[in-house]
């Protein structure tokens, strides 16, 4: 499987974190900096601005504007990109690893030295606020923000990651130089790579192109409230399908009871073998689109359970929803489900270890959230640890309070009954 003698990691005396893992055989490098901060960790008038920020990371630096930045990587026939989340936000690039060394150094050029110009500034909001206006018009996104709110209430982890449109208005460059001073320490930082290259020849480029970071800066901390609400809420959309949702509580990431809770979330909605698309949707045929997830935080976790449905089928998707559950919780997994479910967490591990981004963010994440090197067969003999009592205890522990929070998306007037 992997072999430990091609992963590296190291911490500046900064705090600033490198992990590398390398694959040989590849032809190319995927590398990212991942930085510890999202829409969890803003204030109300910061909501938005961590992925703001990202957007306008790509918008010009003292070396190149915002044209010479994408110029630059298309010239080497490098990818680049980024994204945000409630808890981190990624920059990233791929490429083949002849131009390794150009792409990280543009990446670094814009992560460390953008200067966010004001006009750029003023278009920017602009593309922004059309990527909310669309969200709006999304309604499944739209029902998993609201379910978000429902749960968590309008702080922390129930903060949407683009922000209101005014908060986006109102941004100023002065707030982007501000959070970067405050959130974008050295110890809040990770680079990671993953492909075809050494940890020496990492830790050259980062020690070129980060040196401005290998300094000690302090990182602002900030309270992050993880507190449930619960509750139910409803957005009314003039619209054809009426998408609903369900929160339960979840484990948190190293809880450990976390692996046994993604197994239950295999068996209940994660594919089309699964309980909940094949009473649903297969024995009932009440929705096109029925699915759950797990989202594992530091503090706490969400299983998450989605369907899209005609409106007058609300009542009788939400009820079959919820039998299919009950019936889980009292009869268990089969033996058949059981394996059933280890083999696709187990494949989903595996399949990962073939995609250099994939494995740049694996082991980024594991490094930012945890201080240490991602550990494959570790990860694969605790999926293989895991045991029935362990599945009927991570049940309970998801479903033994009932729903704690519901979302309503459509032309209707009354939110979920809970």
């Amino acid at each position: 499987m992997e072999d430990r003698k091609n992963t590296f990691a190291k911490t500046y005396p900064s705090g600033l974190r490198l992990v590398v893992k390398r694959m040989d055989g590849l032809l190319s490098v995927s590398m990212g900096v991942l930085v510890g901060t999202g829409s969890s960790h803003e204030t109300a008038a910061e909501n938005g601005v961590s992925h703001f920020l990202e957007h306008m990371m790509f918008k010009g630096t003292e070396k190149r504007n915002a044209f010479e930045i994408s110029d630059a990587m298309d010239r080497i026939g490098a990818q680049v990109n980024a994204f945000t989340s409630k808890e981190m936000t990624c920059y990233y690039a791929k490429a083949t690893s002849d131009h390794a060394g150009e792409a990280f150094g543009i990446l670094a050029d814009f992560v460390l030295c953008s200067v966010f110009p004001p006009e750029e500034m003023e278009r920017e909001k602009g593309v922004v606020l059309e990527e909310i206006a669309m969200t709006e018009d999304t309604p499944d996104d739209l029902c998993l923000d609201v379910l978000a709110e429902a749960y968590f209430g309008s702080e922390g982890y129930g903060r949407t990651i683009l922000g209101p449109a005014e908060n986006v208005k109102n941004f100023s460059r002065e707030d982007l130089f501000a959070y970067v001073k405050k959130r974008y320490a050295p110890e809040n930082l990770v680079i990671s790579f993953a492909g075809n290259i050494s940890a020496e020849e990492a830790e050259e480029l980062v020690e070129r192109h980060f040196a401005p970071l290998l300094g000690a800066r302090p990182l602002e901390t900030r309270f992050r409230p993880y507190a449930v609400r619960g509750g139910s809420l409803l957005r009314k959309k003039d619209i054809e399908q009426a998408h609903i949702a369900l929160a339960f509580p979840a484990p948190a990431r190293e809880d450990g009871l976390a692996d046994a809770a993604q197994l239950v979330n295999s068996i209940l909605g994660g594919g089309m073998s699964s309980r909940l698309f094949q009473s649903v949707r297969e024995k009932l045929g009440l929705a096109y689109t029925v699915y759950s997830y797990i989202t594992a935080y530091e503090e706490g976790g969400v299983l998450t359970v989605y369907a899209g449905v005609n409106p007058k089928n609300i009542g009788r998707a939400q009820d079959a929803i919820l039998a299919a559950i009950k019936a889980f919780c009292e009869e268990q997994p089969s033996p058949a489900e059981f394996a059933r479910g280890k083999e696709q967490l187990r494949s989903s591990l595996i399949f990962g270890q073939e995609s250099t981004a994939s494995q740049m963010i694996l082991y980024g994440k594991r490094m930012l959230f945890n201080s240490e090197l991602f550990d494959f067969e570790n990860r694969i003999a605790k999926i293989d640890a895991v045991t029935e009592e362990d599945v009927s205890r991570a049940i309970r522990a998801c479903f033994g309070q009932g729903c704690r929070a519901a979302a309503l998306v459509g032309n209707v007037e009354k939110p979920l009954s809970i």
